[in-house]
């Protein structure tokens, strides 16, 4: 099924953050229905830098061609700003569509962006990002792949601005609002009091950050469609990380940490390792 089908459906789609291959299948097997490929995790984990900007297209794109080769999945891809004005986001759907996205976000930053729950972001005018939204649309080259606008003028030009914006980016033809970082469940509900059942809408939950974390469930009561976890995975591995290495270090050994970590067998066991290789066997002729 595709996304823009899912969405016909009342049911909140719950698109956990991913950012390669193994995180994909694990989110999979899990049951979930959509993935979102968090440009914020990629940042993290291929650079180990912030997510203020540092991350590139051809980084992205490679991610995403990787995850598409593991999972059937739709994937929600973080698209920034475009990387730069309306050509080069055109040039960013067709990099990321042909990666195997079904719908790209982009976002009303200037560029280089930073996290959306990062102070001292600035802004695009909204006839910019109008323009870019248009661009994308001309340049897709399947109507199920969706495109996604986000604004981030909550924290940069006040509640009633972010509206606004959000009420043009619908005009100009995007399949999907993000009203990035409300503050409180009162501009939660002002959202989708506004823009519910005319558009499909997008809340992002990040743990610490400035929207209060709030379950899918509730999240559909208040007419939301889409909700992303796009950096949980990262934290949680990176805390389990941390807390491997410096019991490594300090025993010289795994035997402490084995109880918090998949044994050999244990990991090629959910890699699927030996379906594989007896998948393999049947084309090499050493099935037989």
């Amino acid at each position: 099924m595709s996304l823009r089908a899912r969405l016909q459906q009342k049911e909140i789609v719950i698109a956990p953050g991913v950012y390669d291959g193994l995180t994909a299948s694990l989110a999979e097997t899990a049951g979930f229905q959509a993935l979102y490929l968090s440009g914020a995790a990629v940042a993290y984990t291929r650079l180990g830098r912030p997510d203020i900007g540092l991350t590139t297209a051809s980084e992205m794109a490679d991610t995403m061609t990787l995850i598409a080769d593991r999972t059937m999945l739709p994937v929600i891809i973080d698209a920034d700003t475009g990387f730069g004005n309306a050509l080069n986001a055109q040039r960013t759907m067709r990099l990321y569509e042909r990666a195997g996205a079904s719908a790209l976000q982009m976002e009303d930053q200037t560029y280089p962006k930073r996290c959306g729950h990062l102070a001292d972001k600035s802004l695009i005018s909204a006839s910019e990002m109008v323009g870019k939204i248009a661009a994308m649309a001309d340049a897709r080259a399947s109507d199920q792949t969706l495109i996604i606008a986000r604004t981030d003028a909550i924290a940069v030009e006040g509640f009633s601005a972010a509206e606004d914006r959000a009420e043009a980016y619908l005009e100009a033809g995007a399949d999907v609002l993000f009203v990035e970082a409300p503050q409180n469940r009162d501009q939660l509900e002002t959202i989708t009091k506004r823009f519910a059942g005319r558009v499909p809408l997008l809340a992002n939950m990040v743990e610490g950050g400035a929207t209060p974390v709030t379950g899918a469930d509730d999240l559909e009561g208040l007419g939301f469609s889409i909700v992303i976890f796009p950096g949980g995975i990262v934290r949680a591995l990176a805390r389990t990380a941390q807390d491997y290495y410096q019991s490594l270090a300090q025993h010289g050994s795994n035997k402490p940490f084995a109880d918090r970590m998949f044994d050999f067998a244990g990991l090629n066991g959910i890699m699927g390792t030996e379906e594989m290789l007896k998948k393999g066997a049947r084309y090499d002729g050493s099935d037989s």
